[in-house]
């Protein structure tokens, strides 16, 4: 717990220092950190990419390998999260003081456990049987999955934070914005969907023609794909189906999203719409024929290298359970993925 505890806090003052560095950056201003510099309980210092320190009060030889590492009473955690901003590549923060202050406090607890410890040995022994790899296993679905959160709202709101710096705005400018609203309305809509219980309440369901359903969506993803060298063909018929629009749109974005976000460079995304069935398929990455039953599990995730946060997928499946949608999944790994849904 202490460890976990001292860890979070150390990724939390990384996090900051390399959002105001990339800030620092972007904006070609100053880079202001004294006030993390002069904190006593930490040691902190820069690193280039060769591994030259740049500035910091942290003096000690260690290997820039990114992690979170305890030596002698100290912790130290080492960070790239900064990606070469500033010439900045690895940050070094030691925590001097939290394991002092976590034994003090574990001999207090250690002291009341020796008391109750014989009244609580036998049924504790079960419970943690029991109840103990379930928890921490979701306990760890959790923390990834606030921390892929995260990450993934840090993007579009620094778009929009740098460009709300200007007075006045360019047209990539304004373009950035829309994206990066559009990223975040689309993270809002998809954790109100999976964790709110209001699917049915705000349910309306009509007649629509998804051809012009996905053309409209295809503007917002063709700047997206364009960014990424990603080539978009389409080959839509005329098709109406009763759904509701809202969950049309989350079951095509998520699908697509991925098609672009996992594709390779200057790759290749096909959508096609014919005879009750859309097929969207991509020239991309892959998926590991053991991991495509796991795909639609909340939080999985078959790969770390790219963002996401392990919840598109399964909001799809719900989708299609709520419509009796059938689909199908068809991948090959390093050749591409193809999802086909039967409506």
């Amino acid at each position: 717990m202490h460890l976990d505890l001292a860890k979070t806090k150390m990724e939390n003052i990384s996090s900051q220092i390399s959002a105001k560095v990339i800030f620092s950056h972007m904006m070609d201003s100053k880079l202001d950190i004294d006030d993390y510099l002069s904190m006593k309980q930490y040691e902190i210092a820069f690193y280039d990419r060769q591994g030259k320190k740049i500035l910091g009060n942290f003096n000690e030889k260690i290997k820039l390998v990114n992690g979170f590492y305890q030596k002698d009473n100290n912790y130290i955690l080492v960070d790239n999260s900064t990606f070469g901003h500033l010439g900045i590549f690895h940050i070094v923060i030691k925590d001097k003081l939290f394991h002092t202050l976590a034994q003090t406090t574990r001999n207090k607890v250690l002291i009341v456990f020796l008391i109750t410890y014989s009244f609580i040995a036998i049924i504790g022994f079960f419970l943690a049987k029991l109840f103990i790899k379930p928890i921490k296993d979701e306990r760890e679905k959790l923390n990834n999955f606030i921390k892929d959160t995260t990450h993934e709202l840090n993007t579009p709101i620094s778009a929009i934070l740098m460009s709300s710096e200007s007075d006045n705005l360019t047209k990539k400018q304004l373009e950035r914005v829309k994206l990066a609203v559009h990223r975040i309305s689309e993270i809002y809509s998809d954790l109100t969907y999976v964790f709110l219980e209001e699917k049915d309440e705000n349910r309306v369901l009509h007649e629509l023609e998804l051809k012009a359903l996905i053309e409209e969506q295809l503007k917002y993803f063709e700047v997206i794909a364009l960014k990424r060298k990603i080539t978009i063909h389409t080959e839509l018929e005329e098709f109406d189906y009763k759904i509701d629009k809202n969950d049309f749109i989350r079951l095509f974005n998520n699908i697509l999203s991925n098609a672009i976000k996992y594709n390779k460079k200057e790759g290749e995304v096909f959508i096609f719409l014919k005879d009750s069935t859309l097929s969207i398929k991509d020239t991309g990455i892959g998926i590991e024929n053991k991991k495509i039953d796991d795909i639609f599990n909340r939080y999985y995730r078959a790969t770390k290298e790219q963002g996401g946060f392990g919840i598109g997928l399964n909001i799809v499946q719900n989708i299609c359970k709520e419509y009796d949608i059938s689909f199908d999944v068809k991948s090959q790994e390093r050749i591409g993925t193809t999802f086909t849904f039967t409506f």
